[in-house]
Protein backbone atom coordinates (compact mmCIF):
# COMPACT_ATOMS: atom_id res chain seq x y z
CA UNK A 1 0.00 0.00 0.00
CA UNK A 2 1.00 3.58 -0.50
CA UNK A 3 2.11 5.48 2.55
CA UNK A 4 -0.31 7.95 4.12
CA UNK A 5 1.69 10.94 2.94
CA UNK A 6 1.49 9.97 -0.71
CA UNK A 7 -2.17 8.99 -0.37
CA UNK A 8 -2.93 12.41 1.10
CA UNK A 9 -0.96 14.08 -1.68
CA UNK A 10 -2.91 12.19 -4.34
CA UNK A 11 -6.28 13.04 -2.72
CA UNK A 12 -5.34 16.72 -2.53
CA UNK A 13 -4.33 16.81 -6.21
CA UNK A 14 -7.54 15.09 -7.30
CA UNK A 15 -9.76 17.25 -5.09
CA UNK A 16 -8.08 20.43 -6.33
CA UNK A 17 -8.69 19.47 -9.95
CA UNK A 18 -12.31 18.55 -9.27
CA UNK A 19 -12.91 21.74 -7.25
CA UNK A 20 -11.59 23.90 -10.09
CA UNK A 21 -13.91 22.15 -12.50
CA UNK A 22 -11.02 20.73 -14.50
CA UNK A 23 -11.48 17.34 -16.05
CA UNK A 24 -7.81 17.08 -16.92
CA UNK A 25 -6.71 15.10 -13.87
CA UNK A 26 -2.94 14.96 -13.63
CA UNK A 27 -2.31 11.25 -13.75
CA UNK A 28 1.40 11.68 -14.41
CA UNK A 29 2.01 12.10 -10.69
CA UNK A 30 1.43 8.38 -10.17
CA UNK A 31 4.82 7.22 -11.55
CA UNK A 32 6.54 9.71 -9.24
CA UNK A 33 4.64 8.36 -6.22
CA UNK A 34 5.40 4.77 -7.01
CA UNK A 35 9.06 5.46 -7.69
CA UNK A 36 9.37 7.47 -4.50
CA UNK A 37 7.70 4.62 -2.64
CA UNK A 38 10.15 2.13 -4.10
CA UNK A 39 13.13 4.41 -3.35
CA UNK A 40 12.17 5.05 0.29
CA UNK A 41 10.68 1.71 1.36
CA UNK A 42 12.50 -0.97 -0.63
CA UNK A 43 16.07 -0.29 0.48
CA UNK A 44 16.15 -3.53 2.51
CA UNK A 45 15.22 -5.49 -0.56
CA UNK A 46 18.10 -3.94 -2.51
CA UNK A 47 20.42 -4.71 0.42
CA UNK A 48 19.42 -8.36 0.44
CA UNK A 49 19.84 -8.61 -3.30
CA UNK A 50 23.21 -6.97 -2.93
CA UNK A 51 24.25 -9.58 -0.35
CA UNK A 52 23.21 -12.38 -2.68
CA UNK A 53 25.17 -10.69 -5.41
CA UNK A 54 28.26 -10.50 -3.21
CA UNK A 55 28.02 -14.21 -2.38
CA UNK A 56 27.77 -15.09 -6.05
CA UNK A 57 30.57 -12.73 -7.03
CA UNK A 58 32.97 -14.29 -4.49
CA UNK A 59 32.30 -17.67 -6.07
CA UNK A 60 32.56 -16.72 -9.74
CA UNK A 61 34.69 -13.58 -9.77
CA UNK A 62 36.34 -11.05 -7.57
CA UNK A 63 34.11 -9.11 -5.26
CA UNK A 64 32.57 -6.10 -6.95
CA UNK A 65 31.40 -3.17 -4.89
CA UNK A 66 27.96 -2.71 -6.40
CA UNK A 67 26.17 -0.88 -3.59
CA UNK A 68 27.95 2.47 -4.07
CA UNK A 69 27.05 2.29 -7.74
CA UNK A 70 23.35 1.80 -6.94
CA UNK A 71 23.38 4.61 -4.39
CA UNK A 72 25.25 6.87 -6.78
CA UNK A 73 22.72 6.25 -9.55
CA UNK A 74 19.84 6.91 -7.14
CA UNK A 75 21.47 10.15 -6.04
CA UNK A 76 22.07 11.25 -9.66
CA UNK A 77 18.45 10.45 -10.62
CA UNK A 78 17.07 12.31 -7.62
CA UNK A 79 19.39 15.27 -8.26
CA UNK A 80 18.31 15.52 -11.91
CA UNK A 81 14.67 15.34 -10.89
CA UNK A 82 15.20 18.14 -8.34
CA UNK A 83 16.95 20.31 -10.95
CA UNK A 84 14.16 19.81 -13.50
CA UNK A 85 11.47 20.52 -10.92
CA UNK A 86 13.31 23.61 -9.66
CA UNK A 87 13.87 24.96 -13.16
CA UNK A 88 10.25 24.45 -14.19
CA UNK A 89 9.06 25.96 -10.90
CA UNK A 90 11.19 29.05 -11.48
CA UNK A 91 9.86 29.23 -15.03
CA UNK A 92 6.30 28.97 -13.77
CA UNK A 93 5.61 25.49 -15.15
CA UNK A 94 3.82 22.69 -13.40
CA UNK A 95 5.65 19.95 -11.57
CA UNK A 96 3.55 17.42 -13.45
CA UNK A 97 5.55 18.19 -16.61
CA UNK A 98 8.80 17.53 -14.74
CA UNK A 99 7.42 14.18 -13.63
CA UNK A 100 6.45 13.44 -17.22
CA UNK A 101 9.93 14.30 -18.49
CA UNK A 102 11.59 12.23 -15.77
CA UNK A 103 9.61 9.03 -15.63
CA UNK A 104 7.28 8.47 -18.57
CA UNK A 105 9.87 7.16 -21.03
CA UNK A 106 10.47 3.74 -19.42
CA UNK A 107 6.89 3.23 -18.23
CA UNK A 108 4.61 4.93 -20.76
CA UNK A 109 3.12 2.95 -23.65
CA UNK A 110 0.90 5.64 -25.14
CA UNK A 111 1.44 5.75 -28.89
CA UNK A 112 1.40 9.57 -29.07
CA UNK A 113 3.96 9.89 -26.31
CA UNK A 114 6.21 7.29 -27.94
CA UNK A 115 5.87 9.15 -31.23
CA UNK A 116 7.13 12.29 -29.50
CA UNK A 117 10.10 10.39 -28.09
CA UNK A 118 10.89 9.13 -31.59
CA UNK A 119 10.76 12.66 -32.98
CA UNK A 120 12.90 14.07 -30.18
CA UNK A 121 15.50 11.33 -30.72
CA UNK A 122 15.34 12.00 -34.45
CA UNK A 123 16.12 15.67 -33.93
CA UNK A 124 19.09 14.93 -31.66
CA UNK A 125 20.51 12.23 -33.93
CA UNK A 126 19.97 14.43 -36.97
CA UNK A 127 21.97 17.24 -35.37
CA UNK A 128 24.93 14.90 -34.81
CA UNK A 129 24.76 13.60 -38.38
CA UNK A 130 24.52 17.15 -39.74
CA UNK A 131 27.56 18.23 -37.73
CA UNK A 132 29.52 15.33 -39.25
CA UNK A 133 28.48 16.44 -42.73
CA UNK A 134 29.58 20.01 -41.96
CA UNK A 135 32.98 18.67 -40.86
CA UNK A 136 33.22 16.79 -44.16
CA UNK A 137 32.45 19.93 -46.11
CA UNK A 138 34.94 21.97 -44.06
CA UNK A 139 37.62 19.52 -45.10
CA UNK A 140 36.52 19.73 -48.75
CA UNK A 141 36.10 23.51 -48.94
CA UNK A 142 39.43 23.64 -50.79
CA UNK A 143 42.01 21.19 -52.01
CA UNK A 144 44.79 19.71 -49.82
CA UNK A 145 44.45 19.07 -46.10
CA UNK A 146 42.43 21.50 -44.02
CA UNK A 147 41.26 20.33 -40.61
CA UNK A 148 42.45 16.70 -40.65
CA UNK A 149 46.20 16.09 -40.24
CA UNK A 150 47.98 13.84 -42.67
CA UNK A 151 48.68 11.16 -40.07
CA UNK A 152 44.96 10.84 -39.22
CA UNK A 153 43.29 10.89 -42.60
CA UNK A 154 41.26 7.79 -41.79
CA UNK A 155 39.10 10.02 -39.58
CA UNK A 156 37.65 11.50 -42.76
CA UNK A 157 36.48 8.05 -43.85
CA UNK A 158 35.05 7.48 -40.37
CA UNK A 159 33.05 10.72 -40.62
CA UNK A 160 31.57 9.58 -43.93
CA UNK A 161 30.70 6.19 -42.42
CA UNK A 162 28.97 7.63 -39.37
CA UNK A 163 27.22 10.37 -41.35
CA UNK A 164 25.58 7.81 -43.64
CA UNK A 165 24.58 5.47 -40.82
CA UNK A 166 23.20 8.20 -38.57
CA UNK A 167 21.18 9.90 -41.26
CA UNK A 168 19.61 6.72 -42.65
CA UNK A 169 19.09 4.53 -39.59
CA UNK A 170 18.72 7.18 -36.88
CA UNK A 171 17.18 10.23 -38.57
CA UNK A 172 14.85 9.28 -41.40
CA UNK A 173 13.65 5.84 -40.27
CA UNK A 174 12.80 6.74 -36.65
CA UNK A 175 11.35 10.09 -37.69
CA UNK A 176 9.07 9.21 -40.60
CA UNK A 177 8.30 5.58 -39.82
CA UNK A 178 8.50 5.38 -36.03
CA UNK A 179 7.65 8.90 -34.88
CA UNK A 180 4.89 10.11 -37.18
CA UNK A 181 3.69 6.54 -37.78
CA UNK A 182 3.13 5.88 -34.08
CA UNK A 183 1.35 9.20 -33.74
CA UNK A 184 -1.09 8.99 -36.64
CA UNK A 185 -1.65 5.34 -37.64
CA UNK A 186 -3.93 4.44 -34.65
CA UNK A 187 -5.81 7.73 -35.14
CA UNK A 188 -6.45 7.10 -38.82
CA UNK A 189 -7.55 3.54 -38.05
CA UNK A 190 -9.95 4.63 -35.32
CA UNK A 191 -8.03 2.52 -32.84
CA UNK A 192 -7.25 3.45 -29.26
CA UNK A 193 -3.71 2.04 -29.32
CA UNK A 194 -1.30 -0.05 -31.35
CA UNK A 195 -1.51 -3.82 -31.12
CA UNK A 196 1.51 -4.30 -28.84
CA UNK A 197 2.10 -1.17 -26.73
CA UNK A 198 4.92 -2.59 -24.58
CA UNK A 199 6.79 -3.84 -27.64
CA UNK A 200 6.32 -0.34 -29.02
CA UNK A 201 7.91 1.06 -25.87
CA UNK A 202 10.82 -1.36 -26.13
CA UNK A 203 11.40 -0.36 -29.75
CA UNK A 204 11.97 3.29 -28.84
CA UNK A 205 14.18 2.37 -25.87
CA UNK A 206 16.50 0.33 -28.11
CA UNK A 207 17.19 3.27 -30.46
CA UNK A 208 19.42 5.33 -28.08
CA UNK A 209 21.38 2.19 -27.17
CA UNK A 210 22.09 1.36 -30.81
CA UNK A 211 23.01 5.00 -31.46
CA UNK A 212 25.49 4.90 -28.57
CA UNK A 213 27.09 1.72 -29.90
CA UNK A 214 27.54 3.24 -33.35
CA UNK A 215 29.18 6.34 -31.86
CA UNK A 216 31.54 4.16 -29.80
CA UNK A 217 33.39 3.44 -33.05
CA UNK A 218 34.94 6.90 -32.62
CA UNK A 219 36.76 5.69 -29.50
CA UNK A 220 39.36 3.55 -31.28
CA UNK A 221 42.98 3.91 -32.20
CA UNK A 222 42.14 3.28 -35.85
CA UNK A 223 38.60 4.35 -36.69
CA UNK A 224 36.40 2.10 -38.77
CA UNK A 225 36.28 4.25 -41.90
CA UNK A 226 34.82 1.53 -44.11
CA UNK A 227 31.85 3.42 -45.53
CA UNK A 228 28.24 2.94 -44.48
CA UNK A 229 27.99 -0.09 -46.80
CA UNK A 230 30.59 -2.05 -44.74
CA UNK A 231 32.14 -3.70 -47.79
CA UNK A 232 34.54 -6.60 -47.26
CA UNK A 233 37.44 -7.31 -47.39
CA UNK A 234 38.07 -3.90 -45.79
CA UNK A 235 35.53 -4.55 -43.02
CA UNK A 236 36.83 -8.10 -42.40
CA UNK A 237 40.54 -7.29 -42.37
CA UNK A 238 42.31 -7.45 -39.01
CA UNK A 239 45.35 -5.66 -40.42
CA UNK A 240 44.06 -2.28 -41.60
CA UNK A 241 41.44 -1.07 -39.09
CA UNK A 242 40.32 -1.68 -35.53
CA UNK A 243 38.00 -4.71 -35.43
CA UNK A 244 36.40 -3.41 -32.22
CA UNK A 245 35.12 -0.34 -34.06
CA UNK A 246 33.55 -2.56 -36.72
CA UNK A 247 32.05 -4.78 -34.01
CA UNK A 248 30.25 -1.92 -32.26
CA UNK A 249 28.92 -0.58 -35.58
CA UNK A 250 27.55 -4.00 -36.51
CA UNK A 251 26.04 -4.51 -33.05
CA UNK A 252 24.44 -1.05 -33.23
CA UNK A 253 22.95 -1.84 -36.64
CA UNK A 254 21.62 -5.17 -35.40
CA UNK A 255 19.89 -3.44 -32.48
CA UNK A 256 18.47 -0.83 -34.83
CA UNK A 257 17.20 -3.66 -37.03
CA UNK A 258 15.51 -5.27 -34.02
CA UNK A 259 13.76 -1.98 -33.24
CA UNK A 260 12.62 -1.54 -36.86
CA UNK A 261 11.41 -5.15 -37.04
CA UNK A 262 9.36 -4.83 -33.87
CA UNK A 263 7.85 -1.55 -35.04
CA UNK A 264 7.03 -3.03 -38.46
CA UNK A 265 5.39 -6.07 -36.88
CA UNK A 266 3.43 -3.80 -34.58
CA UNK A 267 2.14 -1.63 -37.44
CA UNK A 268 1.35 -4.65 -39.61
CA UNK A 269 -0.75 -6.35 -36.93
CA UNK A 270 -2.40 -3.07 -35.91
CA UNK A 271 -3.49 -2.22 -39.44
CA UNK A 272 -4.71 -5.75 -40.12
CA UNK A 273 -6.63 -6.37 -36.91
CA UNK A 274 -7.45 -3.10 -35.13
CA UNK A 275 -9.34 -1.06 -37.71
CA UNK A 276 -12.59 0.47 -36.55
CA UNK A 277 -15.95 -0.96 -37.60
CA UNK A 278 -16.67 -0.31 -41.28
CA UNK A 279 -13.08 0.56 -42.27
CA UNK A 280 -11.77 -1.75 -44.96
CA UNK A 281 -8.47 -1.81 -46.80
CA UNK A 282 -10.11 -0.04 -49.74
CA UNK A 283 -11.07 3.10 -47.80
CA UNK A 284 -7.97 3.47 -45.65
CA UNK A 285 -5.90 6.63 -45.87
CA UNK A 286 -2.96 6.86 -48.29
CA UNK A 287 -0.69 7.46 -45.30
CA UNK A 288 -1.78 4.23 -43.62
CA UNK A 289 -1.19 2.38 -46.87
CA UNK A 290 2.32 3.84 -47.09
CA UNK A 291 3.05 2.61 -43.55
CA UNK A 292 1.79 -0.94 -44.17
CA UNK A 293 3.74 -1.20 -47.45
CA UNK A 294 6.86 0.05 -45.68
CA UNK A 295 6.37 -2.41 -42.82
CA UNK A 296 6.00 -5.28 -45.30
CA UNK A 297 9.21 -4.31 -47.08
CA UNK A 298 11.09 -4.06 -43.79
CA UNK A 299 9.93 -7.51 -42.71
CA UNK A 300 11.09 -8.85 -46.09
CA UNK A 301 14.58 -7.32 -46.36
CA UNK A 302 15.78 -6.79 -42.78
CA UNK A 303 16.54 -10.52 -42.27
CA UNK A 304 18.81 -10.34 -45.33
CA UNK A 305 20.81 -7.48 -43.81
CA UNK A 306 20.95 -9.27 -40.46
CA UNK A 307 22.35 -12.39 -42.10
CA UNK A 308 24.97 -10.37 -43.99
CA UNK A 309 26.10 -8.59 -40.80
CA UNK A 310 26.33 -11.87 -38.87
CA UNK A 311 28.44 -13.31 -41.70
CA UNK A 312 30.72 -10.26 -41.41
CA UNK A 313 31.19 -10.92 -37.69
CA UNK A 314 31.85 -14.59 -38.41
CA UNK A 315 34.53 -13.70 -40.99
CA UNK A 316 36.04 -11.18 -38.60
CA UNK A 317 36.28 -13.33 -35.47
CA UNK A 318 35.32 -16.96 -36.10
CA UNK A 319 37.58 -17.93 -39.02
CA UNK A 320 34.85 -18.32 -41.62
CA UNK A 321 35.62 -17.37 -45.21
CA UNK A 322 32.28 -16.23 -46.64
CA UNK A 323 33.81 -13.12 -48.23
CA UNK A 324 37.52 -14.03 -48.41
CA UNK A 325 38.55 -14.67 -52.04
CA UNK A 326 41.81 -16.35 -51.02
CA UNK A 327 39.88 -19.30 -49.60
CA UNK A 328 36.99 -19.52 -52.04
CA UNK A 329 34.82 -16.72 -50.66
CA UNK A 330 33.28 -13.97 -52.73
CA UNK A 331 33.19 -10.26 -51.69
CA UNK A 332 30.64 -9.58 -54.44
CA UNK A 333 28.26 -11.95 -52.64
CA UNK A 334 28.14 -9.47 -49.76
CA UNK A 335 27.29 -6.69 -52.19
CA UNK A 336 24.33 -8.72 -53.46
CA UNK A 337 23.14 -9.35 -49.89
CA UNK A 338 23.60 -5.75 -48.82
CA UNK A 339 21.95 -4.11 -51.82
CA UNK A 340 19.04 -6.54 -51.73
CA UNK A 341 18.36 -4.70 -48.48
CA UNK A 342 19.90 -1.36 -49.48
CA UNK A 343 17.78 -0.47 -52.48
CA UNK A 344 14.41 -1.36 -50.90
CA UNK A 345 15.70 0.68 -47.94
CA UNK A 346 15.58 3.77 -50.16
CA UNK A 347 11.87 3.20 -50.74
CA UNK A 348 11.38 2.29 -47.09
CA UNK A 349 12.64 5.80 -46.35
CA UNK A 350 10.65 7.62 -49.03
CA UNK A 351 7.27 5.81 -48.98
CA UNK A 352 6.20 7.23 -45.56
CA UNK A 353 7.20 10.64 -46.94
CA UNK A 354 4.85 10.04 -49.91
CA UNK A 355 1.99 9.29 -47.53
CA UNK A 356 2.82 12.26 -45.32
CA UNK A 357 2.93 14.70 -48.24
CA UNK A 358 -0.40 13.34 -49.50
CA UNK A 359 -1.93 13.81 -46.05
CA UNK A 360 -0.61 17.38 -45.72
CA UNK A 361 -1.70 18.39 -49.23
CA UNK A 362 -5.17 16.93 -48.68
CA UNK A 363 -5.47 18.68 -45.33
CA UNK A 364 -4.39 22.07 -46.65
CA UNK A 365 -6.77 22.12 -49.61
CA UNK A 366 -9.54 20.13 -47.87
CA UNK A 367 -10.05 17.70 -50.76
CA UNK A 368 -9.32 14.03 -51.32
CA UNK A 369 -6.09 13.37 -53.23
CA UNK A 370 -6.69 13.15 -56.97
CA UNK A 371 -6.47 9.49 -57.98
CA UNK A 372 -6.46 8.17 -54.44
CA UNK A 373 -6.56 4.51 -55.49
CA UNK A 374 -3.90 5.04 -58.14
CA UNK A 375 -1.60 6.53 -55.48
CA UNK A 376 -1.90 3.33 -53.45
CA UNK A 377 -1.33 1.21 -56.54
CA UNK A 378 1.71 3.31 -57.49
CA UNK A 379 3.26 2.82 -54.03
CA UNK A 380 2.67 -0.94 -54.30
CA UNK A 381 4.32 -1.04 -57.73
CA UNK A 382 7.26 1.00 -56.43
CA UNK A 383 7.76 -1.42 -53.55
CA UNK A 384 7.67 -4.49 -55.82
CA UNK A 385 9.90 -3.05 -58.56
CA UNK A 386 12.27 -1.54 -56.00
CA UNK A 387 12.92 -4.98 -54.52
CA UNK A 388 14.16 -6.52 -57.79
CA UNK A 389 16.63 -3.88 -59.05
CA UNK A 390 19.33 -4.12 -56.40
CA UNK A 391 22.19 -4.85 -58.81
CA UNK A 392 22.05 -1.46 -60.50
CA UNK A 393 24.33 -0.43 -57.63
CA UNK A 394 26.86 -3.00 -58.91
CA UNK A 395 27.18 -2.33 -62.65
CA UNK A 396 30.98 -2.06 -62.31
CA UNK A 397 31.56 -5.54 -60.81
CA UNK A 398 31.44 -7.18 -64.23
CA UNK A 399 27.96 -8.31 -65.30
CA UNK A 400 26.75 -10.02 -68.40
CA UNK A 401 25.13 -7.73 -70.95
CA UNK A 402 21.73 -9.42 -70.56
CA UNK A 403 21.79 -9.00 -66.78
CA UNK A 404 22.81 -5.36 -67.09
CA UNK A 405 20.04 -4.76 -69.64
CA UNK A 406 17.43 -6.28 -67.28
CA UNK A 407 18.42 -4.11 -64.33
CA UNK A 408 18.57 -1.02 -66.58
CA UNK A 409 15.06 -1.56 -67.93
CA UNK A 410 13.43 -2.37 -64.58
CA UNK A 411 15.16 0.61 -62.95
CA UNK A 412 13.71 2.94 -65.55
CA UNK A 413 10.29 1.34 -65.08
CA UNK A 414 10.22 2.62 -61.49
CA UNK A 415 9.96 6.16 -62.88
CA UNK A 416 6.47 5.38 -64.25
CA UNK A 417 4.56 4.92 -60.95
CA UNK A 418 6.73 7.60 -59.35
CA UNK A 419 5.90 10.07 -62.12
CA UNK A 420 2.20 9.24 -61.78
CA UNK A 421 2.37 10.21 -58.10
CA UNK A 422 3.93 13.56 -59.00
CA UNK A 423 1.14 14.27 -61.49
CA UNK A 424 -1.51 13.21 -58.95
CA UNK A 425 -0.15 15.71 -56.44
CA UNK A 426 -0.07 18.44 -59.07
CA UNK A 427 -3.61 17.63 -60.24
CA UNK A 428 -4.81 17.77 -56.64
CA UNK A 429 -3.61 21.36 -56.51
CA UNK A 430 -4.68 22.36 -60.03
CA UNK A 431 -8.15 20.85 -59.62
CA UNK A 432 -9.05 23.26 -56.83
CA UNK A 433 -9.78 26.99 -56.83
CA UNK A 434 -7.50 27.67 -53.86
CA UNK A 435 -3.97 28.77 -54.57
CA UNK A 436 -1.24 27.33 -52.43
CA UNK A 437 0.52 30.65 -52.55
CA UNK A 438 -2.49 32.24 -50.83
CA UNK A 439 -2.17 29.77 -47.96
CA UNK A 440 0.78 31.49 -46.38
CA UNK A 441 2.17 28.69 -44.28
CA UNK A 442 5.64 27.24 -44.42
CA UNK A 443 4.18 23.70 -44.55
CA UNK A 444 2.75 24.48 -48.01
CA UNK A 445 6.06 25.67 -49.37
CA UNK A 446 7.84 22.66 -47.88
CA UNK A 447 5.43 20.48 -49.89
CA UNK A 448 6.25 22.40 -53.07
CA UNK A 449 9.98 22.13 -52.36
CA UNK A 450 9.57 18.39 -51.82
CA UNK A 451 7.87 17.99 -55.21
CA UNK A 452 10.59 20.01 -56.95
CA UNK A 453 13.54 18.29 -55.30
CA UNK A 454 12.14 14.80 -55.63
CA UNK A 455 11.51 15.39 -59.32
CA UNK A 456 15.11 16.52 -59.84
CA UNK A 457 16.48 13.58 -57.83
CA UNK A 458 14.30 11.09 -59.66
CA UNK A 459 15.43 12.47 -63.03
CA UNK A 460 19.09 11.95 -62.14
CA UNK A 461 18.14 8.44 -61.02
CA UNK A 462 16.81 7.65 -64.49
CA UNK A 463 20.11 8.86 -65.94
CA UNK A 464 22.10 6.66 -63.57
CA UNK A 465 19.81 3.71 -64.27
CA UNK A 466 21.44 3.39 -67.68
CA UNK A 467 24.21 0.84 -67.26
CA UNK A 468 26.64 2.53 -69.66
CA UNK A 469 26.24 5.95 -68.05
CA UNK A 470 26.49 4.49 -64.55
CA UNK A 471 29.86 2.89 -65.33
CA UNK A 472 31.19 6.33 -66.28
CA UNK A 473 29.70 8.11 -63.26
CA UNK A 474 30.05 5.36 -60.67
CA UNK A 475 31.62 6.47 -57.35
CA UNK A 476 31.60 10.12 -58.38
CA UNK A 477 29.79 13.03 -56.76
CA UNK A 478 26.96 12.60 -59.26
CA UNK A 479 25.89 9.53 -57.25
CA UNK A 480 26.15 11.58 -54.03
CA UNK A 481 23.95 14.39 -55.31
CA UNK A 482 21.39 11.90 -56.71
CA UNK A 483 20.59 10.15 -53.44
CA UNK A 484 20.91 13.35 -51.43
CA UNK A 485 18.27 15.01 -53.58
CA UNK A 486 16.01 12.06 -52.75
CA UNK A 487 16.89 11.70 -49.07
CA UNK A 488 18.32 14.96 -47.73
CA UNK A 489 16.08 17.16 -49.87
CA UNK A 490 13.13 14.74 -49.92
CA UNK A 491 12.59 12.85 -46.69
CA UNK A 492 14.04 15.52 -44.39
CA UNK A 493 11.84 18.19 -45.98
CA UNK A 494 8.86 15.85 -45.52
CA UNK A 495 9.72 15.61 -41.81
CA UNK A 496 9.91 19.41 -41.54
CA UNK A 497 6.61 19.79 -43.37
CA UNK A 498 4.91 17.19 -41.15
CA UNK A 499 6.13 18.81 -37.95
CA UNK A 500 5.05 22.27 -39.13
CA UNK A 501 1.62 21.13 -40.26
CA UNK A 502 0.79 18.78 -37.36
CA UNK A 503 2.50 20.61 -34.51
CA UNK A 504 -0.84 21.47 -32.87
CA UNK A 505 -1.51 17.73 -32.62
CA UNK A 506 2.05 16.72 -31.78
CA UNK A 507 2.44 19.40 -29.09
CA UNK A 508 -1.12 19.32 -27.78
CA UNK A 509 0.11 18.86 -24.20
CA UNK A 510 1.38 22.47 -24.37
CA UNK A 511 -2.12 23.78 -24.96
CA UNK A 512 -2.27 27.16 -26.67
CA UNK A 513 1.52 27.43 -26.60
CA UNK A 514 1.88 24.93 -29.42
CA UNK A 515 0.90 27.64 -31.92
CA UNK A 516 3.53 30.14 -30.75
CA UNK A 517 5.99 28.95 -33.41
CA UNK A 518 3.35 28.03 -35.98
CA UNK A 519 3.97 27.55 -39.67
CA UNK A 520 2.67 31.09 -40.27
CA UNK A 521 5.18 32.77 -37.95
CA UNK A 522 8.13 34.77 -39.21
CA UNK A 523 10.76 32.46 -37.75
CA UNK A 524 9.20 29.47 -39.53
CA UNK A 525 9.47 31.34 -42.81
CA UNK A 526 13.09 32.20 -42.06
CA UNK A 527 13.72 28.52 -41.41
CA UNK A 528 12.04 27.62 -44.70
CA UNK A 529 14.11 30.07 -46.75
CA UNK A 530 17.42 29.22 -45.04
CA UNK A 531 16.80 25.47 -45.42
CA UNK A 532 15.89 25.77 -49.08
CA UNK A 533 18.89 27.95 -49.94
CA UNK A 534 21.27 25.80 -47.88
CA UNK A 535 20.37 22.39 -49.29
CA UNK A 536 20.10 23.70 -52.86
CA UNK A 537 23.49 25.40 -52.64
CA UNK A 538 25.02 22.29 -51.07
CA UNK A 539 23.97 19.67 -53.60
CA UNK A 540 23.40 21.42 -56.93
CA UNK A 541 27.14 22.04 -57.62
CA UNK A 542 27.79 18.35 -57.00
CA UNK A 543 26.23 17.59 -60.41
CA UNK A 544 29.10 19.46 -62.06
CA UNK A 545 31.63 17.80 -59.76
CA UNK A 546 30.25 14.44 -60.89
CA UNK A 547 30.51 15.36 -64.57
CA UNK A 548 34.13 16.35 -63.86
CA UNK A 549 34.58 12.82 -62.43
CA UNK A 550 35.53 13.89 -58.90
CA UNK A 551 35.62 10.66 -56.85
CA UNK A 552 33.68 10.53 -53.61
CA UNK A 553 35.15 9.43 -50.25
CA UNK A 554 38.44 11.13 -51.14
CA UNK A 555 39.54 14.14 -49.11
CA UNK A 556 41.69 15.79 -51.79
CA UNK A 557 41.04 16.77 -55.38
CA UNK A 558 42.37 18.81 -58.28
CA UNK A 559 42.66 22.56 -57.85
CA UNK A 560 40.32 23.42 -60.72
CA UNK A 561 37.38 21.97 -58.69
CA UNK A 562 37.86 24.45 -55.86
CA UNK A 563 34.99 26.78 -56.84
CA UNK A 564 32.26 24.11 -56.89
CA UNK A 565 33.45 22.58 -53.61
CA UNK A 566 33.58 26.00 -51.98
CA UNK A 567 29.93 26.61 -52.91
CA UNK A 568 28.97 23.22 -51.47
CA UNK A 569 30.73 24.04 -48.19
CA UNK A 570 28.94 27.39 -47.91
CA UNK A 571 25.60 25.67 -48.46
CA UNK A 572 26.38 23.10 -45.78
CA UNK A 573 27.06 25.85 -43.25
CA UNK A 574 23.77 27.55 -44.16
CA UNK A 575 21.94 24.24 -43.65
CA UNK A 576 23.45 23.93 -40.16
CA UNK A 577 22.17 27.42 -39.37
CA UNK A 578 18.66 26.33 -40.38
CA UNK A 579 18.75 23.62 -37.69
CA UNK A 580 19.59 26.21 -35.06
CA UNK A 581 16.73 28.41 -36.30
CA UNK A 582 14.34 25.47 -35.89
CA UNK A 583 15.66 24.77 -32.39
CA UNK A 584 15.40 28.44 -31.47
CA UNK A 585 11.78 28.60 -32.59
CA UNK A 586 10.76 25.79 -30.25
CA UNK A 587 12.93 27.07 -27.43
CA UNK A 588 10.89 30.24 -27.68
CA UNK A 589 7.80 28.22 -26.77
CA UNK A 590 9.13 27.55 -23.28
CA UNK A 591 10.32 31.11 -22.80
CA UNK A 592 6.90 32.34 -23.80
CA UNK A 593 5.41 29.78 -21.41
CA UNK A 594 7.34 31.25 -18.48
CA UNK A 595 6.26 34.80 -19.39
CA UNK A 596 2.58 33.85 -19.62
CA UNK A 597 2.54 31.77 -16.43
CA UNK A 598 3.92 34.66 -14.39
CA UNK A 599 0.85 36.78 -15.13
CA UNK A 600 -1.82 34.09 -14.71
Amino acid sequence: MLSSMYTRMLVEVLSQNLTNGSTNISIYILPNIFLSYITNNCYNLFTRLYRLYRIGSTIFMKAVNFRPFILRMNMITAFINILISLYLHLQGSSTILSTTLSYTLPCNCNHKRIGLYYLLSTFLFGISGTILSVLIRLELCSSSNRIIPIENQNFYNLKITLHGLLMIFFLVMPGLFGGLGNTFVPIYLGSSEVAYPRINNMSVLVIPLSYTLVLLSLNNEFGSGIGWTLYPPLSTSLMSLSPVGIDVIICGLLLSGISSTLTSLNFFVTIQNMRCYGMTLSNMSVYVWSIIITASMLLLVLPILTGALIMLIADLHYNTVFFDPLFGGDPVFYQHLFWFFGHPEVYILILPAFGLISMILSGLIQVIIFGNQSMILAMSCISILGSVVWSHHMFTVGMESDTRAYFTVVTMMISLPTGSKIFNWLCTYLGTNASLLQIRTSAVFFVLIFLLMFTIGGSTGVILGNGAVDIALHDTYYIVTHFHFILSLGTVIAIFSGIMFFQDQLLSFLGSLSSISSSTSSISRYHLVVTFVGILLTFTPMHFLGFNVMPRRVLDYQDYLNSWNYLCSIGSSITLISFFILGTSYTGIYRHNSMISQYQ
